[in-house]
């Protein structure tokens, strides 16, 4: 995995010392793009930029996103880190080892939770893999440097002796394209009653992971969308038409 197409986004971390430290530890291991949901203020106080010490140029460019969804928009794989030792959960050395033939060639977007709480559970759904570090149960909590500097040191290492990567054959869609695929298979499967209108999320939650496991085109996302408003229009036209075969 190339360092340089690795974006870290960090989700409401709760103090700027926090984000500067986290600044600090991609520099060390060669990461530069920084994306921040709803970063805490005091950004450009003095005690964060001592502790942001030689990576000022990471904090300056960090970017900020409105939400979790449209900072992971333009990644063809997107992690997110959990403290918890879920049963499908990858290691950091996996994810820097089979995580470039996900991704495609695209971007890997590394996501991180509050320093107290973590993720979500609805932006872990957001997320194609997660990713859990086996610390020691006796004193299992990492803070937030910690927890970006292991994960960027994985991939820095496995891209020191990774041999040169096989030309891409198809670009891969973004997260983002998914998501508006997703967007429209839902108001599709609303349309002719296969959602349940009480807990849709648990539906579209397995749709988002075989899409994230197929690794779809920006065509075929196309085609999806094509599909569900196929799907839309044949449901108006039963509605209209009161439900009888013509």
């Amino acid at each position: 995995m190339n360092p340089g197409s690795v974006d870290v986004v960090l989700v409401r971390p709760a103090r700027p010392g926090n984000v500067a430290a986290a600044c600090r530890a991609m520099k060390n291991m060669g990461l530069g793009t920084l994306i921040l949901v709803d970063p805490p203020s005091g950004l450009e106080g003095a005690e964060a930029r001592a502790l942001a010490y030689g990576a000022w140029d990471v904090l300056d460019a960090a970017r900020t996103a409105p939400t979790l969804r449209d900072a992971i928009a333009g990644a063809t794989l997107v992690a997110g880190t959990s403290g918890r030792p879920l049963a499908d959960a990858w290691t950091p050395r996996r994810l820097a080892e089979e995580g470039p033939a996900r991704s495609a060639g695209g971007r890997t977007a590394l996501v991180f939770g509050p320093e107290a709480s973590g993720l979500r559970n609805d932006e872990l759904g957001l997320c194609h893999i997660t990713v859990h570090i086996p610390s020691d149960p006796a004193h299992p909590s990492l803070n937030l440097a910690q927890a970006v500097l292991v994960l960027a040191y994985e991939i820095r290492v496995a891209a020191l002796g990774a041999a040169p990567a096989p030309a891409r054959e198809e670009e891969r869609a973004t997260a983002g394209e998914m998501e508006a695929a997703l967007d429209d298979l839902a108001g599709a499967l609303r349309a002719i009653g296969y959602l349940n209108p009480d807990n849709p999320g648990k539906v579209l939650a397995v749709l988002r992971a075989l899409l994230a496991r197929a690794g779809p085109t920006p065509r075929e996302t196309t085609l999806l969308r094509g599909l569900a408003r196929q799907i839309r229009w044949a449901a108006r036209a039963v509605a209209r038409d009161g439900g009888q075969d013509g």
